[in-house]
């Protein structure tokens, strides 16, 4: 059930720094720490965000001159963590938030951090410890991290269930949704074979993709794989939209495909399933822990367009399955409740910080 309000006590909130990519103005792509810290400004919280510089550089040092040029005005900070060169900007904020003596809570997001723990697992626990606080999306690095700290927590990426009207599907019909960002990470490539393959026996298949280009070339390959197989009717592209159009955008279809080769905790999946969509992903990462295989998804290997294609057929074939993953998935999607996850946001933040919710001196570190 949704909350109206916190349960945590409403003395005055110290403010929040928030450390990640609020690219939704600038590239389109909106990450999570977004929905978040607009989350915690409608419960009282002055937040900090930093940063929404396009350029790394920039982003970096937009980072840097808040958390030191600002640092009157917040008492407490979060930071998200991803592998490759994002964890290099962690490092550095966590360092920088250290010598201010600022309490913080890293929150783990990204498959990739798996093969980093591999590379790098001194960097990975050296950081880790440093932290008031870990949080991870999923179960996924909660226990594949559990070595390098022993404590991180599970809070979920919330979502605002309001916003997406759910159907409870009595039968599937054979129109599939994309969304994702177009890079080769989420092998968008994949989704079109599935059509390649199914079209033939399927005339009335349609495809709708929905993602910015990330740039490194995916998009056009996409774009050419679709003439090269004369799918252009079938297929239909549409770069990045509002955050508020994706539930239009998912309502389009009755299949969601999800094509990643990494995944931790994927919002879009979830997005799918409070929509009520029959949900056919790859079985990479944490997507196991996010979905049941034959109870609210159906689970392929990665990279295997002739699964993932006889996953569609299958759904599209036996009605009484497509009922039971529709309204299962919704019910699954409930538990990200975005209320419930503030809720726990606000008392870890309150518990880090250090300072009593009625309004108390914050206790010495």
């Amino acid at each position: 059930m949704t909350e109206s309000a916190p349960r945590v006590p409403g003395g005055a909130r110290p403010g929040v720094l928030m450390i990640g990519n609020f690219l939704s103005g600038s590239v389109g792509v909106r990450c999570v720490c977004e929905d978040l810290a607009e989350g915690l400004r409608s419960r009282g919280w002055r937040v900090l965000a930093a940063s929404s510089a396009k350029s790394r550089v920039l982003r970096l040092l937009h980072m840097l001159a808040t958390a030191w040029l600002k640092r009157a005005r917040y008492g407490v900070a979060q930071i998200d963590l991803y592998a490759d060169l994002a964890f290099v900007y962690a490092e550095v904020m966590a360092a920088s938030l250290s010598v201010l003596r600022c309490p913080y809570a890293l929150t783990l997001h990204g498959g990739a951090l798996a093969d980093l723990a591999l590379r790098s697992p001194g960097r990975l626990q050296r950081l880790l410890k440093s932290a008031d606080a870990v949080t991870a999306p999923s179960p996924y690095h909660q226990e594949g991290l559990r070595q390098f700290r022993s404590d991180i927590r599970v809070v979920r990426n919330g979502l605002d269930l309001s916003l997406y009207q759910a159907r409870r599907l009595t039968a599937a019909r054979p129109l599939l949704v994309w969304v994702r960002a177009f890079h080769e990470t989420y092998n968008p490539l994949l989704a079109v074979e599935v059509i390649r393959l199914l079209s033939a026996e399927c005339p009335e298949m349609e495809l709708l993709m929905v993602g910015p280009d990330k740039g490194d070339g995916t998009y056009g390959q996409t774009v050419g794989h679709v003439r090269a197989y004369g799918l252009s009717d079938r297929v239909r592209i549409v770069e990045a939209v509002p955050k508020t159009e994706v539930p239009l955008m998912l309502r389009e279809g009755d299949i969601f495909l999800n094509t990643t080769d990494v995944d931790n905790a994927p919002v879009t999946v979830v997005e799918a399933m409070a929509c009520g969509l029959c949900v056919v992903s790859t079985n990479v990462g944490g997507v196991p822990r996010l979905l049941c295989d034959g109870r609210d998804a159906i689970l392929v290997p990665p990279r295997d367009a002739a699964a993932m294609a006889g996953a569609v057929r299958r759904i599209v074939g036996d009605p009484p399955l497509a009922s039971l993953l529709s309204a299962n998935a919704r019910i699954a999607a409930e538990a990200f409740d975005r209320e419930a996850v503030l809720t726990v946001w606000e008392e870890l933040l309150w518990e880090i910080s250090g300072k009593d919710p009625a309004g108390s001196e914050p206790k010495p570190r």
